[in-house]
């Protein structure tokens, strides 16, 4: 009799769901991978994102700096960890849209090993001359360059950075011819443009907003298809004289691939509220840039779109290690 007892008793308690530990994340801490040195925009940005997430979730979000190989190093280690929630990174232009594309290689396929959760932004480049160029605007860039083929230089943060592919895009629709002069790092490319060393930069805007009205630089143009509303007074490069130009850089959050999608869902609507902080507003404004977000579906969209065009140039110089 008591077995029998036990037996109906244990048939009426229903058993725990499959999913049931999703309902509790987190339960322990999150950890958000930083491909690049601490200090740097993408390690700030971060770090008020795990503040906001740990304000909402009740459980610490810690940031992890794990630099090296154009942060590839970071991303893989993403790749490679469980698809629970608890592991995830931050992915730029360098090592989601073209790192494949330079380095098939490459221990993870960016849209196979993980998943966008969220675009954070899609800040553009400025390009900028040194004050001793004959010309001060887009089409005056580019009659010149016809003029002079080969004459001007352009300075990049490396080969197969944004700043780089921007510059050969610009190059392919202009149909002009310039030289590409690599550096390790936009700061040192940027500081040989405003002493004259070289004649132009495709540079980030925390490296030439100081200099905007001033006489060392002109600033030609910004990259995206519309004017920053941080610096509404500078043109598109495509109203200056180059139609159709558009070049934006891209970065957000990934997570392993294979994470169950109410929790990926859960973790696009979460990080979407932090990026109203103002806090994150404001790191973006330093940028140049405006917070971005959006769906799931978005995000994934522009990583596709992302390398389509990029890895298609990278291709058409060439650059596949």
């Amino acid at each position: 009799m008591l077995a029998g007892l036990l037996g109906i008793f244990s048939c009426s308690t229903p058993a725990p769901a499959h999913g049931a530990k999703q309902d509790i994340f987190p339960s322990h801490p999150v950890k958000i991978i930083v491909p690049y040195s601490p200090g740097g925009t993408t390690d700030s940005l971060a770090r008020v994102l795990a503040t906001e997430l740990s304000k909402k979730w009740h459980q610490s979000v810690v940031v992890e700096n794990r630099p090296g190989a154009t942060g590839t190093i970071g991303l893989e280690t993403v790749a490679t960890s469980p698809p629970d929630g608890y592991t995830l990174g931050i992915a730029t232009f360098g090592n989601m849209l073209v790192a494949n594309a330079i380095r098939p290689q490459l221990r993870y396929k960016p849209l196979t090993d993980l998943v966008p959760v969220i675009q954070l932004a899609a800040p553009p480049l400025y390009l900028i001359a040194n004050a001793k160029q004959p010309y001060s605007d887009v089409k005056g860039l580019i009659a010149y360059a016809k003029a002079h083929p080969d004459k001007l230089h352009y300075g990049s943060s490396g080969t197969g950075s944004s700043n780089h592919l921007f510059g050969e895009l610009f190059a392919s629709m202009a149909g002009i011819s310039m030289i590409h002069v690599p550096y390790k790092g936009s700061g040192p490319s940027v500081t040989d443009t405003l002493s004259g060393i070289i004649d132009l930069n495709f540079a980030p805007f925390p490296l030439i907003k100081g200099y905007i009205g001033s006489p060392r630089i002109k600033v030609l143009g910004v990259t995206s298809a519309h004017r920053s509303p941080v610096a509404p007074s500078i043109p598109t490069i495509a109203e200056a004289g180059l139609p159709g130009y558009e070049a934006i850089s891209w970065f957000g959050v990934a997570a392993p691939a294979g994470i169950p999608k109410p929790l990926l869902e859960r973790l696009n609507k979460d990080i979407n509220a932090a990026l109203k902080n103002d806090e994150v507003k404001h790191i973006l404004a330093s940028e140049g840039t405006v917070p971005t977000g959006g769906s799931l579906a978005q995000a994934r969209k522009s990583v596709e779109e992302g390398m389509r065009k990029w890895g298609g140039m990278v291709k058409k110089l060439h650059l596949i290690q």
